[in-house]
């Protein structure tokens, strides 16, 4: 009698839980079409700026819209605590976040859930002049969801004074190692550590080798393919090998980029932030004996994971049509320009690439544009946390030899069927 009364409740618990869920998307569904030429003070939402990147450019919006000025909610440091911050708006359906910053990997999940506004129809951006990956990185399905805002895309850092050229190939690369153990130092390191970064460059092997993790419509795992095996099983290779140093498995991006920075590693793949460090600082060991290049794949440039960050309409905001015009203020060629000098963060407007000013002050830009170009975002899926893990747990796993690549790629398949179920 018990057990049944306990199978009664626990039927009752899901029942709700669905209804409530499905009352959820009703209710964004019908906010969609609401409050479109709504026009008023909005509020702004994004983590720390800690480069003072946003707060002059507010400033310089509310200088000239009177009545429809931005008051910035600055989160915290931590995207996980950024992430639960949003989640909770977004589900008490407050209408007070109008304008928020989402990273690439949260789109999706957000837009699955109706929480961001789509832009299309009356709220349409112009997307021309942005670099067309970073507006798939803010598609959901065949729909804009966010205007990229920043975006990011891997380099080739290697060694001038060992390097007389960049590897065009990612066999080229390897086959130059022989140079580094010369040297005493290591070859090659990305980022290895259990976490994020892991994602990123284990992705980055697969799509550079012609697989993919997961497929478009977001739920598909398709990581068992042969090209996606060869990708992960390149990784593999080189850190048993000892072309990947052993230590490489601790390395975050800034790990990484000391290893380089003190003259231990003749190629690296970073970030452009690294870029100005390790010439502007007094004790690097390899200021002025660098440069950069698209990340090399199998026949040619390869592709890297497409980073950056896009910012979105709350569905729930009560001042849209303000929210549109702000979306579009970030996303001009002087606010571009204005991240690039101010916070070094990648712009995401072709033109700003071309522009012969900027690419005096920052030698890296036509690179940096050709990683871009080249990118591929990380599973674009409303199960992301999900995939993540698996990909991280898996692939650091293969790579320290304790499972095979085989045995790595069914275990990322089945957590990823799992999720989407």
């Amino acid at each position: 009698m018990r057990r049944g009364a306990i199978a009664l409740l626990a039927a009752g618990i899901v029942l709700a839980a669905t209804s409530c869920a499905d009352q959820g998307i009703r209710a964004a569904a019908q906010a969609e079409h609401d409050n479109l030429d709504g026009r008023g003070p909005i509020t702004y939402v994004q983590g720390k700026d800690n480069s003072n990147v946003i707060r002059p450019l507010i400033d310089e919006w509310n200088a000239t819209h009177p009545g429809e000025e931005v008051v910035f909610e600055e989160q915290s440091n931590k995207p996980d605590q950024q992430h639960e911050d949003l989640v909770q708006h977004f589900q008490s359906r407050d209408t007070g976040y109008d304008v928020t910053v989402v990273d690439l990997i949260w789109t999706a999940e957000f837009a699955a859930r109706g929480w961001l506004q789509p832009l299309k129809g009356p709220m349409g951006i112009d997307t021309d002049e942005l670099l067309e990956p970073t507006v798939t990185g803010a598609r959901y399905g065949d729909i804009l969801y966010a205007a990229p805002q920043v975006s990011d895309g891997a380099l080739l850092y290697y060694r001038t004074d060992l390097v007389d050229h960049p590897p065009a190939t990612w066999d080229e690369l390897i086959a130059r190692c022989g140079a580094a153990r010369d040297a005493g130092i290591g070859c090659y390191a990305g980022q290895y550590a259990k976490y994020e970064g892991l994602t990123v460059n284990a992705a980055e092997a697969v799509t550079t080798a012609g697989g993919s993790i997961i497929g478009a419509d977001g739920v598909t795992p398709t990581i068992d393919s042969p090209e996606a095996k060869a990708g992960l099983q390149s990784l593999v290779d080189a850190y048993r090998n000892g072309d990947i140093p052993r230590e490489a498995v601790t390395f975050q991006e800034e790990q990484t980029r000391q290893a380089f920075q003190s003259g231990n590693l003749m190629f690296m793949r970073n970030w452009p932030y690294a870029y100005s460090l390790m010439n502007g600082q007094g004790s690097s060991a390899v200021a002025g004996k660098f440069a950069v290049a698209p990340l090399p794949g199998k026949t040619g440039t390869g592709s890297s994971s497409l980073g950056g960050h896009n910012v979105a309409i709350n569905v729930y905001s009560m001042h849209k049509a303000t929210a549109h015009d702000f979306l579009a203020f970030m996303t001009n060629k002087k606010t571009q320009e204005f991240f690039l000098s101010r916070g070094s963060l990648a712009p995401v407007r072709a033109d700003v690439y071309d522009d012969p000013e900027l690419i005096a002050r920052y030698p890296y830009l036509p690179t940096l544009k050709t990683s871009i170009q080249n990118a591929v975002p990380r599973p674009i899926t409303p199960f992301y946390p999900a995939v993540t893990r698996a990909v991280q747990n898996n692939a650091y796993a293969a790579i320290r030899g304790e499972k095979t690549v085989d045995q790595a790629v069914a275990d990322i398949r089945s957590a990823i069927a799992a999720a989407g179920s």
